[in-house]
């Protein structure tokens, strides 16, 4: 919805990854580099790690926008608790196998007869796992066996295992000494620092035609920085929140105030700020006596219920809008009909007319 009102030409803080929002970080540059290096090496492991939202499954979709005009066959694996059984059936649905049999000897063969065929067409099978942390370890012993598929030039299956922090230890056990051995290159995709934050957010808008409209104060950086700690999914939300709310109230420039306040009531939301518990007495002060500090106060939830009417009202405003669109483009094709039907109606009954003076004057031939 603000789209419109800052001139922009999509939403520049959507949270599903997108690889044309993908900005380089320091982070991210390093570890689009250990997955570059990967692919060259062309065999083994490549481990990245990374708090929730800090942009691994964005690197993926950056990864593969890139690798288009390589001889490489990719496929990307969501890990949701997967166990041995389950992986393999799931790596040959992931390659397009659909028709893979009930037993697993038969779906080893089915995978490895696919991956000599992708080897003789000059190609390489390259597997990404995302949430790796999900898997069971005879789930990674599985992957690890899978390395295993070796062909005349060298193995058949790269692949790169994506997880959050605690995948780390996982690979840390006793029992994962040998898939160990076979990874080549980790890395911890870490937060970005404010300076990363500040041209993440430039370069998001940047890709939707911003034009400097809103603005920022240079405090506001900070205070975006500080909130989110530099993971990218925070600062998508809380960006996105602070444009919702300058769309509402008009604003085209965010001071420290205007970012406190989207702060505020996104903690007010989760219940991050509290007047106090249950029945005190004290809270929200209902009897004219301040209200508690760390909590919202009547003014604030009065504040929020304005905002939040003044939302729906401009929302039945936008459909209105639209189904007002709507109706004089319907009135604009119903006229076009209607220009075609009677163009047609004349056409015919000059062709009729044609056709008549034809036919009397083949009669009237002796």
């Amino acid at each position: 919805m603000y789209e419109a009102f800052y001139g922009l030409d999509d939403k520049p803080f959507a949270l599903s990854p997108d690889p044309r929002f993908f900005y380089e970080s320091k982070g991210h540059r390093r570890a689009m580099a250990y997955l570059e290096y990967g692919i060259q090496q062309q065999e083994g492991f490549i481990v990245i790690t990374g708090e929730v939202g800090a942009g691994k499954t964005t690197l993926v979709r950056n990864l593969f926008a890139g690798i288009d005009d390589r001889p490489l066959v990719a496929a990307q694996l969501v890990s949701t608790q997967l166990n041995a059984d389950t992986l393999l059936r799931s790596v040959n649905l992931a390659f397009g196998l659909e028709d893979a049999p009930q037993d697993k000897a038969l779906q080893l063969r089915q995978l490895e007869r696919f991956l000599l065929r992708t080897r003789q067409r000059g190609q390489r099978a390259l597997l990404v796992v995302d949430e790796a942390q999900n898997l069971s370890n005879e789930a990674v012993e599985e992957l690890r066996m899978l390395s295993n598929f070796q062909g005349e030039d060298g193995p058949l299956l790269q692949s790169f295992l994506l997880g959050q922090p605690e995948f780390r230890r996982i690979l840390r056990s006793a029992n994962m000494q040998q898939l160990r051995q076979r990874v080549i290159a980790t890395y911890h995709l870490g937060p970005m620092d404010e300076a990363d934050t500040r041209a993440y957010i430039e370069h998001r808008l940047g890709r939707v035609g911003w034009q400097g409209d809103p603005s920022f104060d240079e405090q506001s950086w900070a205070l975006i920085h500080g909130y989110t700690a530099g993971i990218p999914r925070q600062v998508n939300t809380l960006c996105d929140r602070l444009l919702l709310m300058g769309y509402l109230e008009e604003c085209h420039h965010f001071g420290p105030s205007e970012v406190q306040a989207v702060i505020d009531e996104m903690e007010a939301d989760l219940g991050g700020q509290s007047g106090g518990e249950e029945g005190s007495e004290s809270a929200d002060a209902p009897y004219g006596g301040e209200a508690p500090r760390g909590g919202p106060g009547l003014d604030g939830k009065l504040e929020r219920i304005e905002r939040y009417l003044g939302f729906n009202y401009k929302l039945i405003q936008y459909a209105l809008e639209v189904q007002r669109g709507d109706r004089q483009r319907l009135e604009r094709r119903l006229d076009r009909i209607e220009r075609y039907l009677i163009s047609g109606y004349r056409l015919t009954r000059q062709v009729g007319a044609t056709l008549k003076r034809t036919f009397g004057a083949v009669r009237q031939e002796p």
